[in-house]
């Protein structure tokens, strides 16, 4: 069995991944200069051109790129190639109704594909498998990133998308699924779920989990390991980026591996912007160097981590990261959804209720879950049941369509939810992870 997917590449000596580096971050800058005048703008008000940016330890010359950049460019304003040669969005929730919408040429997706092909045979993948992709398909990246990776190591490739619980488990059963890729919260779900029916692990034919788009302990870990026996591998990546798979664990499970021929990843200081060294925690920060469509340079994650070059028994060589350890603004995400307290608002206020609200995060048999409580105004107030149950349901399905998951929402009395004399306490997050 091959321990990699391209082994002159993942097992590059330190010098040639800083070859590539160089010579790719020149081209790429060059090509946003050229093509893409919103960043033009931010390195002529910086001060830096590309004539300046010779090589990586030139990076932080170069303006940080904000997720306000990609909104305020919506849609088309970081494009950095014709749309005739772009085959495909992807896109995300943002703070407001406005996505943020990635592009991507078919060279983008193929590079895309075999990083997340590298982390299905990191996990043991060979074209021998059956992989199940649980992850949601559309214009989530998920489903799509982890499918493609699928195809290009020749698994036979189950498509499965998120939900539908008895139809996954009848097709791991029956098509002797091996390695399983979706959420961690949903694969606890499935073990637990396939606990019930009284399987053994056994039983269970998987041999392999690929789980991200949310953040989950050790602990959680361990737990789908022994429910479902199988090996349990975190998985990186945001669509803003690329997707699943900017960064992957090997056998080793301490830390994931960036792959540093596409990413050059930096650790900053959230406050200052000042890049730290090896070791110390801080905001990642992502430039790609070989995006077409939509490359972004010096992207803020806002997700915390540490980098470390220590080497690694697996034989790779790219640079490892932690799993994220926070994040340096106030998105949740639940059930692999990117949630902002500000869009909860906005449905509040567009319904006629004033901003006074609580959210309640929790993990319930390993599922998150969201409750939402609002007060009425004086003015709303009323003890009709009939019309309270009415507006909770109105509120629920603004919600959904905001958020694209299902809050539980409930109405309370003037008043009743405690005033902070500081910063309002919007969040409880009482999930442990």
């Amino acid at each position: 069995m091959s321990r990699y997917y391209q082994p002159e590449i993942e097992t590059a000596s330190r010098e040639q991944i800083r070859t590539w580096q160089d010579e790719r971050l020149r081209k790429q800058v060059r090509h946003v200069w050229d093509h893409v005048p919103y960043y033009r703008k931010k390195m002529q008000d910086a001060g830096v051109s590309p004539e300046d940016i010779r090589s990586v330890d030139d990076l932080r010359k170069l303006p940080f790129l904000m997720k306000q950049d990609l909104k305020d460019a919506y849609p088309y304003g970081l494009l950095a190639v014709p749309l005739k040669d772009c085959v495909r969005i992807h896109s995300t929730s943002g703070t407001t109704g406005k996505r943020v919408v990635a592009f991507y040429t078919q060279h983008d997706i193929d590079l895309w594909e075999d990083c997340c092909a590298r982390a299905i045979v990191a996990a043991g993948g060979t074209n021998e498998d059956v992989c199940q992709v649980a992850y949601g398909y559309g214009l989530f990246t998920g489903g799509a990133g982890l499918d493609g990776g699928s195809h290009k190591v020749g698994c036979l490739t189950v498509p499965a998308s998120s939900g539908n619980t008895e139809r996954q488990i009848m097709f791991i059963r029956d098509l002797n699924a091996t390695i399983l890729c979706c959420t961690p919260s949903y694969a606890a779900y499935l073990g637990e779920s396939m606990k019930e029916m009284g399987l053994t692990p056994d039983q269970i034919p998987l041999k392999a989990g690929i789980f991200g788009a949310e953040a989950w302990s050790e602990e959680m870990r361990q737990s789908i390991q022994e429910t479902l026996g199988i090996k349990a591998y975190d998985i990186y990546g945001l669509t803003e980026i690329s997707g699943p798979g900017v960064a992957y664990e090997c056998e080793a499970q301490t830390g994931m591996h960036i792959n540093e021929d596409h990413f050059i990843a930096e650790v900053i200081n959230p406050d200052t912007g000042e890049v730290l060294p090896d070791g110390q925690q801080g905001e990642l920060v992502f430039t790609s160097i070989t995006k077409e469509a939509f490359p972004l340079i010096r992207y803020r994650t806002r997700d915390i981590c540490v980098l470390s070059h220590e080497k690694c028994p697996c034989g790779r060589t790219h640079v490892k990261m932690c799993k994220p350890r926070g994040r340096t603004d106030d998105m949740l995400i639940i059930r692999g959804v990117n949630v902002f307290p500000s869009q909860i608002e906005t449905v509040l206020l567009n319904q006629g209720y004033a901003a006074n609200y609580q959210i309640l995060v929790d993990r319930v048999r390993n599922t998150d879950t969201l409750d939402v409580q609002v007060e009425m105004t004086p003015e709303m107030f009323t003890d009709n049941l009939g019309e309270i149950s009415e507006r909770q349901k109105r509120l629920t399905e603004g919600l959904r369509a905001m958020l694209g998951l299902t809050a539980k929402v409930t109405l309370v009395a003037p008043k009743s939810i405690v005033r902070s004399e500081g910063k309002a306490v919007r969040v409880i997050d009482k999930r442990k992870i």
